[in-house]
This record gives C-alpha cells, structure tokens and sequence, in this order.
C-alpha cells in the first residue's frame, strides 16, 4: 500500500514540474535578454557603424528576413526629426543618432512583434528617397544609377561641362530632376560657377537663383551645393525662397549646417520642403558607404520614411548596386523625393497700401 501511494506522489510532481518547468525557463530566459536600444541611445559614432560594416549588413540581412516573415513592414511618418541632424562640414556628415536594433518575431522584451509595431510607426512599407548630387559631368554616371532599377532624385549643377545633356537625358526618361543651386560655404571651399554668395544684394541672390534654374530646365525643386554660410541667413534664404514659392518649385535642405534655416524659411514662405537625413559618402570608401546605408534603413525603419545624398562616386555606386535590392527584398520601398515633402498651406500675400 506504501508503495501505491508513493507511486501516485511520484506521479503528480512529475506532471507539475512538466507544466511549469519550460514555462518558468522561458520567462526566466527572456527577461535575461537586455532589451534593443532606441536610437537616442545607441551610439553615434559614425567611424563605429563604418568599422562594422560588414558584420552589419550581414546580421540586418538575417534579423530582417526573419521579421519580413513574420511582421508587417514599418509604415511611414513625417520627417521632422530630419531637423537638427546636421552635417560636419560640405557635403559631409551624416545624421546623428545610431542604429536600432531589430527583436525579430520574438522580442528581447519578451512580447510578440506585432505587439512592438503597434509602439512604432503605422503600418506599411518605409519608404527611402535617393538623391544623387554634383551631376553634369558625365552621362556615363546615368548609366549606373539607371541600372539601379528604382526611383531616384538627380540633383544636377546649372553650369557643367555636360549640363546641357545630363538634363537632357534624364527627360527622356522623365526622372526627377533638381537644381543642385551652388551656395557660398563657411569653408572657403569652392562651390563652383554661378554660386550665390552672402555679399549679393536680393536682386543679385534672385536673378542668379533664376538663372541657375533656367540652366536646368525641367527641375521639379532645389536644393543647395555646400551653402553652410548662405544657407544660415534668413535674408538670403528669403529671397531665394522666394523665387522658388513664383516658380512653384520645393526645396530640398541639404543640411550643410546645424545653423541651416533652409526648412523652416520655405515652409513659412509655404514652399514644399524636406530635409535630408543621411549623406552616404562623406567617406567615400565601399565599407563605410555601406554603414551608412544601413543606417538609412534604419532611420527609415524607426521614422516610417528617410532621405540620404550621395554622390556618383564608384565606390558609391558599387554600394549602393549590392545593397538596393537587399533593401527592397526586406520591404524597402525606394520613392522619388517628391513623395516625401512637407506642403505647408501657400503664405498669404503680401498686403499693399
């Protein structure tokens, strides 16, 4: 009779411990795992994202395809953490703020994904603008950017030896072009011919502005070529402004410079506008370029929709060859710039006497 009733106890404490014994390890075992961190957290290092490269793209590639079959892509949302997010130098830098980790379809903090997205952005695809700048040099560079199959933004100079063509080629293919507007830098450095300088009366900074867009015919906006010094004064953006707002033209902020007024002048002057957030080769090494394309998609991942500049450099256009159609199989969707422009209500007009 003792051993019946031992049996029986033997029986029962082995049927608890097999209810509640994986049940206790898997809750003990995620609430071990740190959870990712946001991007206000992570680090910003930009010399760090472009050590890490390689590895980087290799384990989004992973955490990416598992989470493309389990969760609905990240939707899209205004950019206007682009503010503040400004470059080093011209043409240069890169948007603070690191990278975001992805849980994948189980989380590190231990809910479900679908339960994760609902914090983030509404759902649908992130969507990441291209634009190409300092074209007109060159037809042979269309070629490759053509074979990179998705929309892009060409940014053109007005007075290029291969100007003329250039624009000529891209509205055969009706590609969206920009008038890649020559500014006066902080750094000394040359913007090129035709630039508008801090010293120019408003009449000068206007017809040289009409200018620059008559030499690029067919440009759908602007956006300005170094300008760190022009860029920061309201004025001198007013006007040129300005003549964007008669010619129904947006603007694209570069953001040469944390002082960069561009933004806010056009949206008060009711002016479309957008502001990048990430230039792609300020170091212009395959590695590094690559480094910051990932942290486009990440940037486009956490804010629904992101805007890099790059340039035609080989090493450029090598990384962005590999990894646009790594983007797209995750659920990227690669849009003109157009599509993603703030379009504040048109400035009432001045009133007369």
């Amino acid at each position: 009779m003792f051993l019946f009733f031992l049996g029986i106890a033997v029986g029962v404490a082995g049927a608890w411990l097999a209810w509640h014994g994986p049940a206790g390890r898997t809750a003990a075992g995620i609430g071990g795992e740190a959870p990712p961190p946001d991007e206000a957290e992570a680090p910003t290092s930009r010399a760090g994202r472009h050590a890490a490269a390689t590895a980087t793209s290799a384990a989004a590639s992973r955490r990416h395809g598992a989470a493309a079959r389990s969760e609905a892509a990240p939707g899209s949302s205004r950019l206007g953490a682009g503010r503040g997010l400004a470059a080093t130098g011209e043409g240069a830098g890169g948007a603070a703020g690191g990278t975001v980790a992805d849980g994948g379809p189980a989380t590190a903090r231990g809910l479900p994904a679908a339960a994760l997205l609902q914090e983030g952005p509404p759902p649908g695809p992130a969507r990441v603008a291209l634009v190409i700048d300092d074209l007109g040099r060159s037809l042979e560079e269309l070629a490759d950017l053509h074979r990179l199959g998705v929309p892009l933004t060409y940014a053109v100079l007005p007075y290029e030896s291969q100007t003329p063509e250039v624009v000529a080629a891209l509205r055969r293919r009706h590609d969206e072009i920009l008038c890649h507007l020559p500014m006066e830098p902080r750094s000394g450095g040359n913007p090129g011919p035709g630039a508008l300088r801090a010293g120019m009366s408003p009449e000068q900074l206007r017809q040289s502005t009409l200018a620059a867009i008559a030499a690029v015919p067919g440009a759908v906006g602007v956006n300005n070529h170094m300008g760190s010094a022009l860029s920061a004064d309201p004025g001198s953006m007013s006007t040129i402004l300005g003549v964007l707002a008669e010619r129904g033209l947006f603007f694209l902020d570069s953001r040469t410079s944390a002082q960069s007024v561009g933004f806010r002048v056009a949206t008060s002057l009711g002016v479309p506008a957008a502001e990048r957030q990430v230039f792609l080769d300020d170091d212009p090494h395959s590695a590094a370029v690559a480094a910051e394309f990932q942290h486009l998609l990440e940037v486009a991942r956490t804010r629904g929709s992101a805007i890099a500049i790059g340039h035609p450099h080989p090493a450029t256009l090598a990384a962005l060859a590999a990894e646009v159609p790594r983007a797209q199989a995750l659920g990227y969707r690669f849009v003109q710039v157009s599509a993603l422009l703030d379009r504040p209500a048109a400035a009432p007009p001045p009133t007369g006497r």
